[in-house]
C-alpha cells in the first residue's frame, strides 16, 4: 500500500472554519493541468486576504498559494490556495461533516468513489476509464441549486 503525504489532523474548530472557507470562497472539483491528462481532485480557496490562506496552509501543513492575475486596475489583487489529490482527499475527510452547501454532496460523492476509481499509477483499464468518466460527469453535475 502506498504511503501518501497527509495533511495535519485538524481540531474540530479548524475543520469547521476551513469548511466555511471552502463553502463560501472555495471549490471542490476535478480539474486538469493539461488537456490530455486525467482530472485530479482539487480543493481551492480564493481570497483578497493572503493571511487567511496562509492560515489554511499552516494549519494543514500542505497546499500551495498562488497570486491570481488582476485584469483591471481597480480590482483588488487576490490569491488562491490549492491542495490536490490524496492530500485534498485527506482534507475532505476532515471537513466534510461541516460543509453545508452543494460542496457537501460533492465531498460525500468523492469520499465514496474517488480512491476506487483513481489508480495510483494513473493507468486505467477501459472499464475503469469508462467508470471514471461517469464519476466525473456525475460529480461535476452536483452544482448550486441542483440539490
Amino acid at each position: 500500500m502506498a504511503i501518501y503525504k497527509r495533511v495535519k489532523t485538524l481540531d474540530p474548530v479548524d475543520a469547521a472554519y476551513l469548511a466555511g472557507l471552502i463553502d463560501g470562497e472555495g471549490s471542490v472539483s476535478l480539474s486538469r493541468k493539461h488537456r490530455n491528462e486525467n482530472r485530479q481532485l482539487v480543493i481551492s480557496i480564493s481570497s483578497t486576504e493572503r493571511q487567511l490562506l496562509t492560515y489554511a496552509q499552516d494549519v494543514l501543513g500542505a497546499g500551495k498559494i498562488t497570486n491570481k492575475r488582476t485584469y483591471r486596475a481597480h480590482h483588488t489583487p487576490s490569491v488562491t490556495f490549492a491542495i490536490t489529490n490524496r492530500q485534498a482527499l485527506d482534507l475532505l475527510k476532515q471537513v466534510a461533516p461541516y460543509l453545508k452547501s452543494y460542496k457537501a454532496d460533492r465531498a460525500a460523492f468523492i469520499l465514496q468513489h474517488y480512491v476506487r476509481l483513481t489508480p495510483r499509477n494513473g493507468k486505467y483499464s477501459s472499464e475503469q476509464k469508462t467508470e471514471r468518466e461517469v464519476f466525473t460527469e456525475r460529480l461535476l453535475a452536483l452544482r448550486p441549486n441542483a440539490r
